[in-house]
């Protein structure tokens, strides 16, 4: 079974995708069992991936229901996947994320639903073959699947500047990948090989790695989005229906912090030493520039999107402190921050839908009529801004704990984000919820059970995090252990800033 396991949650989605490609019969007809089938396909699949977890052993660092077929073998390309503690966890956001995203599409989504969910499908497949990926060429091919159907479902269901969002998603991490695809070749053709595992034990010079590594960053900083590569996320998070903004910010936008981490970070040691003061400087400026243009939105849309840049900007700090700390907080970032921005989004899609705007000026004494909704829009507000007892929480410390090794300033710039983050929320909390009672809004309805389906697992999950975040982090913890403690006889961070602390400061506080 064990040999299996990992492409039958791989393509089992695919699959899905064709059985509702058969669906057949009136639209009325033909979209009500795609959705259903859609639905069931995706619990099916996170029941797989439960089922490896269940199965994963986290004390073995190394990769874990591997699989390797020959491909291109005179090349040096094979079909390699496997997962390890840190592939593992993106792949459980992923599989619990997609059911959760369909539901809260339920309705909202109203026209060729049969197609919205074989591109939901599609996206789904794509994804775990991104982080199952152990071949450089492999990891590629599903990278640039994402685009295709994240950049139709924004197109196609999104909403009135929908082309040119998706127009804008698709060129800018088109663009960026091409920067990968140069780096890939360049490594293909000095290693003779572009399997993973081999790749991270091949010594690259110094130069070529710093070569290396900026066209890396260029790629996966559009992803993430790394400042100043940003200027696609407000349009597309914004425009696309509830459930894309959901996959986008839960999991599409965490492969660009995966790969910074898998080819960055861990792959070119040397050279990342000398890049990391400005990338964490970047971090920093996206923490403090998101969180000071999300004060200025009038959309409940778009300021959720700068909230979730300016979080992923704290992801980039940890993830280039190159402590254990920081990376560990970093990766659990990723994980509360995927399952709490999609619960935001789902809130205001929630109260946009019934209002019939999402003007922040429009709205106002929500909790009178829907004290349901605002009991949970009350705790992913408090655990967006780190509350204790909620994953972001964690998450937040660890990457501080990080930082303040490497500068009390950085963490200092960087723990800002807790505190910014707590005045723009709260104050679109209070607009929204016990503003004065608009006329409008007067007779709108609490929460349905379609609509408490989606939230009750996404705040189950968020409580757990917070309470017992040790069931997450001791699956990906040896991995980074060994990476840390296996790059330099002692720890990589101790070798890093031994001369660079300075520099670091100076950038970081500019």
């Amino acid at each position: 079974m064990q040999q299996i396991l990992l492409p039958l949650i791989t393509y089992f989605p695919l699959v899905g995708a064709l059985s509702v490609l058969l669906c057949f019969g009136d639209a009325q007809t033909r979209d009500r069992s795609a959705r259903w089938l859609g639905l069931w396909t995706t619990l099916i699949t996170f029941g797989l991936s439960v089922f490896m977890w269940v199965n994963f052993d986290p004390t073995t660092p190394g990769l874990q229901f591997e699989d390797q077929l020959n491909w291109l073998g005179g090349y040096g390309v094979t079909y390699h996947t496997g997962v390890d503690g840190i592939s593992l966890v993106f792949i459980l956001l992923t599989a619990f994320l997609t059911p959760v995203a369909l539901g809260a599409g339920w309705h909202s989504i109203k026209t060729q639903s049969r197609d919205f969910v074989i591109a939901m499908l599609l996206l789904e497949t794509a994804l775990f073959g991104l982080f199952s990926a152990q071949d450089l060429v492999l990891f590629y091919v599903f990278y640039e699947a994402t685009l295709i159907p994240s950049s139709i479902m924004i197109g196609v269901w999104g909403g009135a500047k929908r082309t040119w969002a998706s127009l804008q998603f698709f060129l800018f991490t088109f663009g960026g990948s091409l920067f990968m695809l140069i780096g890939l070749i360049t490594m293909w053709q000095q290693a003779g090989t572009t399997d993973i595992p081999a790749l991270m034990h091949t010594h690259f010079d110094t130069s070529l790695q710093c070569w290396l590594l900026l066209s890396f960053v260029l790629a996966f900083g559009v992803k993430l989005p790394l400042f100043p590569l940003h200027a696609w996320l407000p349009d597309a998070y914004s425009e696309a229906p509830t459930p894309t903004s959901a996959m986008l910010a839960g999991v599409l936008s965490k492969t660009g912090a995966y790969g910074l981490l898998r080819f960055g970070v861990l792959m070119f040691p040397d050279a990342v030493k000398l890049f990391a003061p400005y990338l964490l400087a970047l971090g920093v400026m996206a923490i403090i520039y998101a969180a000071f243009v999300a004060f200025a939105q009038t959309d409940m849309k778009r300021l959720i999107a700068y909230s979730s840049f300016s979080h992923m900007g704290m992801i980039a700090v940890g993830l280039f402190t190159l402590t254990a700390e920081g990376i560990d907080g970093a990766i659990f970032q990723m994980l509360s921050h995927g399952i709490i921005i999609v619960a935001l989004f789902f809130c205001v899609a929630i109260v946009a839908w019934r209002a019939k705007t999402g003007q922040i000026d429009k709205l106002g004494g929500i909790a009178d009529q829907m004290p349901l909704l605002a009991l949970f829009a009350m705790l992913f507000t408090m655990a967006n801004v780190g509350l204790p007892g909620t994953g972001a929480f964690v998450g937040e410390v660890l990457v501080l704990m990080g930082a303040v090794k490497i500068s009390f300033w950085l963490a200092l710039l960087a723990g800002s984000t807790m505190i910014l983050g707590a005045a723009y929320m709260l104050c679109l909390y209070r607009q929204v919820l016990f503003g004065s009672v608009k006329e409008t809004l007067a007779l709108i309805r609490d929460l349905t059970a379609s609509e408490m389906a989606v939230l009750v697992p996404l705040a189950i999950v968020t409580l757990w995090m917070g309470v017992y975040p040790s069931s997450f982090i001791r699956l990906f913890d040896p991995v980074v252990m060994q990476a840390i403690h296996g790059a330099t006889s002692g720890t990589l961070s101790a070798s890093l800033y031994g001369t660079d602390l300075n520099t670091v400061i100076h950038v970081a506080s500019r």
